[in-house]
């Protein structure tokens, strides 16, 4: 009775999926990272389903982080301190920076000390004491060249 089980089990598993191979299987390579239309705000673009990489991520187009590292400070512009800020959802386009330190959406600005770079963000408002920490974009951390795996603390300014 042994010998049956023995010589059905390998026929029962070859008839399970594509049978059995050592081989690796081949992996697509990712779909390369479409430029965005021509005044597509970057709040409608999300990268490609396929997205592996951060350049894939980093769907901004050029333009957009030239603008974003304008370095001129606008006129008015105060700073509402500085906040430890984590790699936010990397599926969100754009130049933003969640954060209790600001009631209400606004533009502003977030300079990181470890390279001196600013880069020109939306304020978005999340629930928290001040001293709690903010979430920051994808592009803005790639543009103020802060480490993506790190917790960096950056100042962050309100606009005038």
């Amino acid at each position: 009775m042994k010998w049956l089980i023995l010589m059905a089990l390998p026929l029962a598993l070859a008839g399970c999926g594509n049978g059995f191979s050592f081989k690796p299987k081949e992996v697509a390579a990712p779909a390369p990272t479409a430029a965005p239309a021509p005044g597509e705000p970057a709040a409608t673009r999300r990268p490609p389903a396929a997205a592996r990489t951060v350049d894939q991520f980093d769907a901004t187009s050029a333009e957009e982080r030239a603008a974003a590292a304008d370095p001129a400070k606008p006129a008015g512009e105060r700073s509402l301190g500085t906040t430890v800020a984590s790699l936010g959802d990397p599926s969100r386009v754009g130049f933003w920076l969640e954060t209790p330190l600001v009631d209400a959406p606004a533009k502003g600005r977030v300079v990181y000390p470890g390279s001196g770079k600013s880069a020109n963000v939306d304020l978005i408002p999340i629930d928290g004491p001040p001293t709690a920490g903010s979430r920051i974009s994808l592009s803005a951390m790639r543009l103020i060249e802060a480490p993506l795996t790190d917790l960096p603390r950056v100042e962050v300014f309100a606009g005038g």
